[in-house]
């Protein structure tokens, strides 16, 4: 029962994660078939999100072989602390892509623009699977069509409910912290049984306290260059 209840809760992290970092592949797919007609844009939305699927499998496969190696996954930890912040304090990566003029291209577009912009997502899935395969694959096979072909109630839902996108936050900041703490250099500190849970804790809270506060920080920031604009 308890294996089943461990692989369940990954599954439901792993789905997660890729809901939370994917909203911006759904803008790409929009871009890139907007000039399309209708027949032409499901196929281009079939195929390239076929290919941007297939594609992201092998490349969390083998970013969950290399998180194998010492200092690896300690590093990816450290690095998907930044993503979780980043992603809070919220940046657009969608916006430099162009609308394809044929069905060939619309399909290139959106494969290649998710190899891009996938770095996080690899490597959070790749961290939160450990390893487990079938995990890894069935994740990303549930969770990115999903992603895609309900983007614009995704979207509706994160702008309208903010504590999603800080959810999301939070379990990569946990993610985080057991991929340190799985890490061969630092496995040592498991043995301060109560480390197990105050660093992945920890550092989840810690990412949505800082991402939060920068957001709030930036905001503030682009009203005063707006009144000071306006005033001058």
């Amino acid at each position: 029962m308890e294996l089943d209840v461990t692989f369940w809760s990954s599954l439901a992290s792993i789905m997660l994660i890729n809901l939370v970092l994917s909203g911006d592949n759904a803008v790409v797919i929009a871009l890139a078939t907007l000039r399309l007609g209708e027949k032409e844009r499901k196929l281009g939305i079939f195929w390239g999100t076929f290919g941007a699927v297939a594609l992201r499998v092998v490349l969390t496969a083998i970013a969950a072989f290399l998180l194998k190696i010492p200092f690896v996954q300690a590093i990816g930890g450290v690095l998907l602390l930044w993503i979780a912040v980043k992603l809070l304090k919220g940046e657009d990566e969608g916006d430099h892509v162009e609308a394809a003029g044929n069905l060939k291209e619309a399909i290139k577009i959106i494969i290649f623009a998710d190899l891009l912009m996938s770095l996080d997502n690899v490597l959070a899935v790749a961290g939160a699977a450990k390893g487990n395969m079938v995990l890894l694959i069935l994740g990303l096979v549930i969770s990115i069509p999903i992603v895609i072909f309900g983007s614009s109630i995704l979207s509706v839902l994160m702008k309208k409910f903010s504590w999603i996108i800080s959810l999301g936050a939070g379990l990569l900041g946990y993610t985080a912290g057991e991929m340190i703490l799985n890490d061969a250099y630092f496995h040592f500190l498991t043995k301060i049984h109560i480390l197990e849970y105050v660093i992945p804790f920890g550092l989840a809270a810690l990412v949505v306290f800082i991402g939060n506060y920068l957001k709030k920080s930036s905001a503030h920031s682009a009203v005063k260059d707006n009144k000071s604009e306006k005033s001058t």
